[in-house]
């Protein structure tokens, strides 16, 4: 069973694998707030991007939780790095829900405004920031799902989350099933 469902003519799917290496349009980067690279998907696109990412993330100079901004994407197959910062954790009780919620709503907004029609994210947050990968997955499908229902059919034409292990593919396959089931 593929992990891919349609939803209003945009191709919602799932790949299990490296980030820096998928063809696509735009990557979404788990950032952090100083744009300046680190750990992670963060610190695997800084580097397979090379400095050219840095160089302007250094202009840019600071990104707050739940925004989102676009760069050059250097030596990546793809055309720009929305860099995109994910909550941290704190057991639910802090706005992470939102502020994830929010880094989705405006990386696809921006995608959008950039005419980028194939996104690739990663589970954003679900690394050292400590994000439960059910939720992050739930929070992080629904928001695409609220996207492309409040926006006109066909703004994207594929959105693919790119996870980096079976577990997080088997979790946000399970989530994408249960909220676009087939037709």
């Amino acid at each position: 069973m593929l992990g891919i469902r349609h939803y209003r003519s945009t191709a919602i799917d799932l790949y299990q694998g490296d980030i820096t290496r998928f063809v696509c349009d735009g990557i979404v980067n788990a950032a952090n707030e100083s744009l300046l690279g680190g750990g992670g998907v963060d610190g695997a696109i800084h580097r397979a991007g090379g400095s050219s990412i840095l160089e302007e993330c250094r202009r840019i100079g600071h990104c707050p939780t739940g925004k989102a901004i676009a760069t050059t994407a250097g030596s990546l197959p793809a055309k720009k790095v929305i860099h995109t910062v994910g909550p941290v954790w704190k057991g639910g009780t802090s706005g992470e829900d939102d502020l994830l919620r929010s880094c989705l709503l405006e990386s696809l907004a921006l995608g959008v405004t950039l005419k980028l029609p194939h996104l690739a994210i990663p589970a954003i947050s679900t690394g050292v920031y400590g994000y439960p990968l059910d939720k992050a997955a739930k929070t992080s499908l629904q928001a695409v799902q609220d996207f492309l229902k409040n926006h006109p059919e066909g703004c994207l034409r594929r959105v693919t989350f790119v996870l980096f292990d079976g577990p997080a593919y088997q979790t946000f396959q399970d989530t994408l099933f249960s909220l676009f089931p087939e037709d």
